[in-house]
């Protein structure tokens, strides 16, 4: 039997791999994910310039708010040497005072003369008209307790920063206003509102604490990429197998294999052929994400303080990767091939898919909880469901779980991989040669009450959907 499965399984490989399409969809995928994350940066910085005009009944507010924006321009790399140094505080400011310089570099105050109530007037037309993004009203004492609300009009209620943006620089000027009305001085009193400050620190392998680098804090969210590369390999590569079994049931090619070998041998053979496609493809997503992760920075002259190159590495992340991925592919096979050989086209097997597609999704909607706890309980629940298994337990090498997890778990999911692939072999067994509309659920599951030696693999209605006399 091994001797014919392994010969399916070089064809299986060999059809795919030798194919120019093939290489193109392994580079793809990584590419599509570099150029998506490169296009998101691009586009957000390609929004039109916000005209907006302030009607300034206090004489002085939008005066002092112009001459904040207009300061010095902030250091690009200074959030980044303060991570690096691990003060956290000082990175926080330099983030925000270099993301409030950008935002307003995107937006252009419009000068409109006249009084306060001329001035609105002429903003509402511009407005209704288009020629300006949004208008501002401040009112005539911003600093005083009993003040009106200052009041932003605009007719798109979706993009928010300009006011953010403002309102920002507009609370500060005020608040230095009231320090200087009640003769504060204002370096005493931003030193008594400053926060008690906390140092970061772990705790090492010989129980002494650490200091906590950049890099240790992105090798701990690592996983969660990890997860989601792990989700989609095994479903994209599992889907893989399900159009494979289906487009040769319905060409009639299976029935020319099952003349040289057995149903088992076939189905065994399928499996591990895309398998072995789903580790090539791996492997070139592989080489080519540690190409850009390693390379990428440097060619564009940007100094991250950490190295991404040796977190892709990581021998646990890696070994785990691929473990995973051979485990959760031979679950997720089990249950599409036999999908496969029941259905006579997509159409069929979509319908099918739903359900499976649902319980998917759940490790994906659970990757940010798991990361933030990785030994919590949700967690620990999560890992033993074996369909979940693979997924949580990658996001959670970053923890890492105990020994015993590990091993319980992956005892647990062989387990059911072995369930899988014998319930699988009896649906194969007969549907492979069914044709015309997939078996009833009742009917699929007399197939499994009936042992491999008493089932018949002919044409539905010859005896294949029924135990052999």
């Amino acid at each position: 039997m091994l001797g014919n499965a392994g010969l399916v399984a070089r064809r299986e490989l060999e059809e795919n791999v030798r194919t120019w399409s093939f290489w193109v969809g392994v580079l793809s995928f990584p590419a599509v994910l570099v150029v998506s994350i490169l296009l998101s940066l691009l586009f957000a910085g390609a929004k039109d310039v916000r005209t907006y005009g302030v009607v300034d009944a206090s004489g002085w507010l939008a005066a002092a708010v112009e001459e904040m924006a207009g300061g010095a321009a902030p250091d690009p790399t200074a959030a980044a040497r303060a991570l690096a140094e691990g003060d956290f505080d000082r990175a926080r400011e330099h983030a925000e005072t270099a993301a409030r310089s950008a935002r307003g570099q995107g937006y252009h105050r419009l000068e409109v003369p006249g009084t306060p109530q001329q001035q609105e007037a002429e903003l509402q037309r511009r407005l209704a008209e288009g020629e300006v993004f949004a208008y501002i009203v401040l009112p005539a004492d911003p600093a005083a307790n009993d003040a009106a609300p200052a009041r932003y009009v605009s007719k798109n209620l979706a993009d928010q920063e300009l006011l953010d943006w403002y309102a920002d620089l507009a609370t500060e000027a005020v608040q230095a206003d009231r320090l200087e009305a009640a003769s504060l001085d204002a370096e005493l009193f931003h030193r008594i509102r400053d926060p008690l400050e906390f140092e970061v620190r772990k705790l090492g392998a010989g129980g002494e604490e650490e200091e906590v680098a950049l890099q240790d804090r992105a090798r701990q969210f690592a996983p969660i990429a990890f997860a989601y590369l792990l989700w989609f390999a095994v479903f994209g590569i599992s889907q893989m197998l399900l159009t494979n079994t289906i487009e040769e049931k319905s060409n009639r090619l299976m029935e020319v294999l099952l003349s040289s070998v057995s149903p088992l041998e076939l189905m065994a053979g399928k499996i591990l052929g895309i398998a072995a496609t789903g580790l090539v493809m791996i492997s070139g997503w592989a080489i080519f994400l540690v190409t850009v992760v390693g390379l990428g920075p440097r060619l564009l002259g940007i100094d991250l303080g950490l190295d991404l190159k040796a977190i892709a590495l990581d021998p646990l992340f890696g070994a785990s990767f691929v473990v995973y991925f051979v485990l959760g592919y031979l679950l997720l096979a089990a249950v599409l091939v036999g999908i496969g050989s029941l259905c006579s086209n997509l159409k069929q097997a979509q319908n099918l898919l739903a359900p499976i597609n649902i319980v998917l999704m759940v490790p994906l909607f659970a990757l940010w909880p798991v990361n933030q706890d990785p030994n919590g309980t949700l967690a620990k629940i999560l890992s033993f469901i074996p369909p979940f298994t693979p997924f949580v337990m990658m996001n959670r090498a970053a923890g890492p779980p105990q020994a015993w997890e590990y091993v319980a778990t992956t005892v647990l999911l062989v387990i059911s991989i072995a369930v899988a692939l014998w319930a699988a072999a009896k649906i194969f067994r007969i549907g492979v040669l069914l044709s015309g509309q997939p078996p009833k659920p009742a009917e699929v599951l007399r197939w499994l009450r009936v042992p491999v030696a008493g089932l018949s693999a002919g044409p539905r209605g010859s005896g294949a959907d029924r135990p052999a006399p």
